[in-house]
């Protein structure tokens, strides 16, 4: 991490895959994401967080790939003059990020079966906003679009637990 002597709040949130989600007990989780928008995606949060709470650094990284109990799914760093600021700007990040990056989430329960998480981080409202074209039909220009602007974005921070990144955009399982 790089060195902030301006900075004496250092705000850190690890989050973990843990043993129960709705009373299912669960055995592991498997996160997948097309890489090179949900970086993108992820980048442009850290940035609009830097700004709107005038912090000196915000970092997230997502991991994708199989993940068992205990390991950790997301971490986020925020660093600024006064711990509020820090506290602030990483909560918003984690939460920024679980809502609106294409990071799909399927559970694998201990009696064999599995499910994606139910909802999905892409906003589906776009035609109430917009006013001209369905949901699925803004989902899809909206995607579209953004992986167009990825070949110009700085390398990535997206971190695979494994060599595997499935491309599984047709599940519309939530994030996180």
């Amino acid at each position: 991490m790089q060195y902030f002597p301006e900075c004496g709040g250092l705000a850190l949130f690890a989050g973990t895959v843990r043993n129960h989600q709705h009373g299912k007990d669960v055995q592991s989780l498997k996160y997948t994401a097309y890489k090179p928008l949900a970086e993108k995606m992820i980048r442009q949060i850290e940035q609009e967080i830097e700004q709107k709470h005038g912090v000196s650094y915000v970092r997230v990284v997502h991991r994708i790939g199989h993940l068992n109990i205990g390991e950790v799914a997301i971490y986020a760093v925020a660093r600024s003059d006064h711990r509020r600021e820090a506290f602030a700007a990483c909560e918003e990040a984690v939460e920024r990020v679980k809502h609106e990056v294409p990071v799909w989430k399927e559970e694998f329960y201990t009696d064999g079966s599995s499910v994606f998480v139910e909802g999905c981080c892409i906003r589906t409202d776009f035609a109430a906003v917009s006013g001209k074209q369905s949901g699925q039909q803004a989902i899809q220009a909206n995607t579209q679009q953004a992986i167009q602007q990825t070949s110009e974005q700085p390398p990535a921070q997206l971190h695979s637990h494994s060599s595997e990144c499935q491309h599984e955009h047709h599940h519309q399982g939530h994030s996180h």
